[in-house]
């Protein structure tokens, strides 16, 4: 565990400018606010990774919402996303209480880290694959730090499926050639690490019932107990 390192990782990356069209466009939307939120102060900076030094299951998201944390300064907080991981996180006993509405509600994560490959809220929640790469360096130093204490990783969705391979592979784990195709269920093992694949948390997957409560938490339930965490029983 390098809490010190981690914690220095997450200043720099709230620094980053190395983006153009996601520098103007999460500092447009911080002034332009919505309407919703209109005596809120927003970050408007790129969003860290939040949950302990020494997680042992990793969440790896997409990247963060314009109104969501981009707005709240932390992961999945503050939008309908972070409503439905949050509750079943919490659910299964890996998080304090079920809502997540700002940095300083008191939100605890037991065992489990979320972060993302790419830390600017992008237009349309597309960044583009020059974008993707240019951020990948953050992950995989911030793999580097976990790597200690971390088991298991669940990657919500394919583009963040496509976006953590590459950056497991620089960070030491032997990724194989061709690298596994992303699939809700899906399980490889990589030198020690167990990971996971789960569609996202979006809106577009809760609301159709693509991914139901009931099949988010049998992924935490079983990545939870593969990186030798205490979960509840369903």
């Amino acid at each position: 565990m390098d809490a010190s390192g981690l914690t220095l990782l997450d200043r720099h990356i709230a620094d980053c400018r190395a983006c153009p069209r996601l520098v103007s466009w999460r500092e447009e939307t911080a002034r332009a606010k919505r309407a919703a939120y209109a005596d809120w102060t927003y970050w408007g900076r790129p969003v860290p990774g939040f949950g302990p030094a020494d997680a042992r299951l990793l969440i790896v998201g997409l990247a963060p919402a314009a109104h969501g944390g981009n707005r709240t300064g932390r992961m999945f907080t503050g939008d309908r996303s972070g409503d439905v991981l949050y509750e079943a996180l919490y659910d299964v006993g890996l998080a304090s209480q079920p809502t997540a509405e700002h940095a300083n509600d008191g939100l605890e994560l037991y065992g489990v880290r979320v972060t993302s490959p790419v830390h600017c809220a992008p237009p349309a929640n597309k960044p583009t694959p020059e974008e993707r790469d240019t951020c990948r360096p953050w992950l995989v130093q911030e793999l580097r730090l976990l790597r200690p204490t971390l088991r298991a990783v669940i990657v919500l969705g394919a583009f963040g499926w496509q976006a953590a391979l590459p950056a497991f592979a620089e960070a030491g784990w032997p990724v194989p050639r061709p690298r596994p195709a992303f699939s809700h269920g899906a399980r490889f093992r990589l030198d020690g690490l167990e990971l996971y694949g789960c569609y996202h948390v979006s809106q577009r997957n809760t609301f159709t019932g693509r991914l139901t409560p009931t099949m988010l938490r049998d992924v935490l339930r079983t990545a939870g107990r593969a990186a030798g965490l205490a979960t509840g029983t369903p």
